[in-house]
This record gives structure tokens, sequence and C-alpha cells, in this order.
């Protein structure tokens, strides 16, 4: 058996176009792709822990009220139980096979519906007989939302007020003492503060200052004027600002500098969290416009005089 030949440099460099091609590809396939899994996954969630239970719930609610519509024989004169017949179809009791009866409008309305196959027991038939009439997914779907929207407003506005404030505190000390929990819940906590909660700062633009070292340049968020004892120490106006961390930008650190030593940016609130968030993947593009017209100055000055004179 032959042995097989190593891979040469000319066939690695003939696989990068495809290996590029590819990575290329998943690139622009895995957000939309990773978008629709996530609304899936959040859709599900609520559904099977939310919207199923309240279901049930009401289902089991209406399927106990309207099963104290069945009666037994000895409880209902002959005259008011049909036996078949067309003459006494309007009579107000439909015998079963488990010798119960039930309302004839509830056994009608079954009927009409062309269920097969027809249930054979009482219970049975008040079941489908609730499913069909209260449960069908066009009325259950929008009034579970409906109500859902309105359970997080009563929630939001219970926890808003100071009561409700008080005890949501006391909750979490709970959680917090809990040793597995707390761990698990301050990580999803932080994910949803940052993701629902209303900004608590405001920033009022990007800057770049010189940290944690001189000749490091790091992206932050001017937050207002610092401290008066700090200005007075400086001997010149200082500013407060946030300095967030890659790839979470709402943890960070507030750090006092110079007024002068801080350098406006030019690029949005959006872009800038776009810039930390990627590691410095994503730059503005009219960032990275001048960047590409500063270097092609500089690569046409330098062929214009190759001396450097």
């Amino acid at each position: 058996m032959e042995p097989i030949p190593p891979q040469t440099d000319a066939t690695i460099k003939a696989l990068d176009p495809f290996r590029r091609a590819v990575l290329r590809g998943l690139g622009v396939l895995l957000p939309p792709l990773l978008t629709i899994v996530i609304f899936l996954w959040v859709g599900n969630t609520v559904n099977n822990y939310l919207l199923a239970p309240m279901e049930s719930g009401t289902r089991q609610l209406l399927t106990r009220h309207f099963r104290g519509d069945i009666r037994n024989r000895k409880e209902v004169p002959e005259n008011e139980i049909r036996d078949g017949n067309d003459v006494n179809a309007l009579r107000p009791f439909q015998p079963m096979p488990d010798d119960r009866l039930v309302p004839s409008s509830f056994y009608d309305y079954v009927v009409e519906l062309g269920v097969s196959p027809m249930p054979q027991t009482s219970d049975e038939l008040i079941r489908t007989y609730v499913n069909r009439r209260f449960l069908p997914p066009y009325i259950v779907i929008p009034t579970f939302l409906c109500v859902f929207l309105l359970i997080l407003y009563l929630l939001g506005k219970f926890l808003a007020a100071g009561v409700g404030r008080i005890f949501w505190i006391q909750i979490e000390r709970i959680i917090h003492r809990l040793p597995l929990v707390r761990n698990v819940y301050s990580s999803v906590k932080q994910v949803t503060d940052f993701m629902f909660s209303e900004p608590r700062l405001e920033y009022t633009r990007v800057v770049a200052v010189e940290y944690p070292r001189k000749g490091v340049w790091t992206v932050a968020f001017l937050t207002g004027e610092s401290l008066l004892d700090i200005r007075g120490a400086a001997n010149e106006p200082v500013v407060s600002v946030l300095i967030p961390t890659s790839p979470m930008p709402f943890t960070g650190f507030t750090v006092t500098v110079k007024k002068s030593e801080t350098i406006d940016l030019n690029i949005t609130m959006e872009q800038a969290f776009q810039f930390i968030v990627s590691c410095g993947v994503v730059v503005p593009p009219q960032q990275l416009a001048d960047a590409l017209a500063a270097r092609e100055r500089s690569d046409h000055a330098r062929l214009s005089n190759p001396d450097g004179l």
C-alpha cells in the first residue's frame, strides 16, 4: 500500500479560495439563522411554560363547570330524555353509552362539528365540547397573549411601586443565598437588565482616552463633569468617562480624566457598541473610509517622493 503524500503548499493555497468562500457564506447565513432559532426558542418556551399551563388550567375549570350539567337517569323524568325518535329530538337531555345524561345542546354541537370517533362517555363529550366551543386556536392564542401582556403590565406596575420593589428585593435576597441558583440567576439577570431595562446612564458623546497607560487608546463614553476636588488637584477641567469591556459593554470602569486628554470620535453610540461587542472587528464605515484615504495619501506621497526629499 502506497503512503498518502502529504499536502503541499500548492494544495493548501488551492483550497484557500474555497475555504474563504465557505466562511463568507457561513458568516452571511448564521445571523438570520440564529435570529430565527432564538425567536423560535423564545416562542416555544413561552408556549410550553406559560400558554400551555394557562390553557390547561382554563380547560380544567371549564370542564369542571360544565360537568355539573351531567345527570343520572334517576334524577330526570323520562319525558325529558331522548330515545332516538325524531318526535322527541327537542328534549333537553341526551343519553350516553355510560348510562348518564348530558345536555342535548352539548351533544348536538359536537355532532354538528363532525367529531370522529364520537365520544362514548359523558366526561369525554364535555371535554370535547369545551375544547371545540371555547378553546379553539384562533381564540386561545390571541386571548392568552393579551392576558399574558396584561399580567406583565400589572407586574411591572407592582414592582415600580414602593411595596412591590421591597417585596422583590426580599425575594432576590433569598435567591442570592442559594449556592447554585444565585450564580445562574445573576448571569441571566445581567443579560435581561441590559436588554429590557431602561438605560440609567446618559452618555453625552463617544471619546477616546489613553487607558490603561499612555500610548494605549480605549473607546469610552463621556458621562459628565467629574468631582470638584479632582478638578482642583488637576488644575484644569476633568470629565468622567465609562470604559466598557468587550464583548459585554454594559460592564466596565468609571474613570476621571483631564478634558484636554480626551479625543472626540466621529461615531454614534450604536457604532461604538458594535465596535466594542465585536472586539474591534466592526469598524464604523466613516472611520474605515478615513483610514483608507489617509493610507492612500501616504502611499501617494511616498511614490511621488521615493527619496524622502
